[in-house]
């Protein structure tokens, strides 16, 4: 299952991922916002790391304007690992590398096909095991 939430600066980019990932038929969460009316992205970021640790959810997407304050909302959370994505390159290797469990995007950086590529990415690449990767994982993980 994957959380989904956003601020008012990701509500319309949120509404073009879930639809996405319903023609996928992958099963997700809405956890807000509902609207592009002002709201505080560390709410938001909240419900989705909750989602995660609690066990609810396996991995998250988290959308505000820039992808910056809700990753570092998300970051202040143990157990979580949100990278912020640009483009599939580093969608790729925060999975591959970082066993990243949450994808924050900015919704006023990012356009909607290349967000929709950068979440097919994230969502579709296994973490590598790799015995240096995960060393490095548990240096992060108290």
């Amino acid at each position: 299952m994957i959380a989904i939430a956003c601020d008012h600066g990701g509500y319309v980019l949120k509404q073009e991922i879930m639809k996405h990932l319903q023609k996928r038929g992958l099963e997700y969460q809405d956890f807000g916002c509902d609207s592009e009316e002002p709201v505080d992205y560390p709410i938001y970021a909240r419900k989705v790391t909750d989602a995660i640790t609690g066990g609810s959810c396996d991995r998250g997407i988290l959308i505000c304007g820039t992808g910056i304050g809700i990753s570092i909302a998300a970051n202040k959370v143990h157990g979580i690992r949100a990278a912020l994505c640009t483009d599939c390159f580093t969608a790729e290797a925060t999975r591959q590398h970082n066993d990243a469990n949450i994808l924050a995007l900015g919704g006023r950086v990012v356009g909607p096909g290349l967000a929709l590529k950068i979440v097919d990415t994230f969502l579709d690449t296994p973490f590598s095991n790799a015995e240096r990767h995960q060393r490095r994982i548990d240096l992060i993980e108290p």
